[in-house]
């Protein structure tokens, strides 16, 4: 396989995950009404700095236990643990339209994004079935190289998606007003415990 026609098959395929909504896209349309583009800048920088954690641990064979029911398990119930707390907080507590202390706010969110990607086990299965064979192509095409330009072809997608939810949000709110806007923050919430719960549920479904 050639270079060029690795890059576009890495794109094809990334868009499956890329672009497919899960906790980090609504964080992103909640919090980026507030703050702009900036937030899904933030939140797609700490999803790539993990995906090259990974990636260069499926690279040098360091998770040969990742698919390993427990790991499977603790993985989803602490990722669901976090989801079902942060929706929850998000409903009684949206986020505000003004911020006092803006540097604590971004720590919060920093951390938030880290979470919901390191803890989001469907991320990390889609890097261990789907992903994996991506790795592969990446070490055939070029070795260590290839590796670099999987991650470049990968984690462009990623940066551009959720930087322009967050600008879209934020022009939207413009037009929806407080309620609107605070309903569309219950709704994220909402939807990020839906997917905490269907987390915390792996675990039974595993042994069936």
């Amino acid at each position: 396989m050639d270079v060029l026609t690795f890059v576009a098959t890495v794109i094809l395929v990334t868009s499956s995950g890329a672009l497919t909504p899960g906790p980090l896209f609504f964080a992103t349309l909640s919090n980026g009404m507030k703050s702009g583009a900036r937030i899904g800048l933030l939140f797609s920088v700490t999803h790539s700095l993990i995906e090259l954690v990974l990636i260069a641990s499926l690279a040098f064979g360091l998770m040969p236990y990742a698919g390993n029911p427990l790991v499977r398990s603790i993985i989803s119930v602490a990722g669901g643990v976090v989801l079902v707390i942060l929706g929850i907080t998000q409903i009684i507590r949206p986020p505000a339209h003004e911020s006092k202390n803006g540097g604590r706010r971004e720590r919060n969110l920093l951390a938030m994004g880290l979470a919901l990607t390191g803890l989001n086990p469907v991320f990390i299965f889609w890097w261990l079935t789907v992903g994996v064979n991506l790795v592969f192509l990446a070490l055939e095409v070029g070795g260590l190289a290839g590796i670099f330009l999987l991650f470049v072809s990968h984690s462009w997608m990623d940066i551009a998606f959720l930087t322009t939810v967050a600008y879209l949000s934020h022009k939207g709110t413009n037009f929806l007003g407080v309620k609107g806007y605070r309903a569309i923050i219950a709704l994220s919430g909402a939807i990020m415990i839906y997917f905490g719960l269907g987390f915390l549920s792996i675990p039974f479904t595993q042994r069936e």
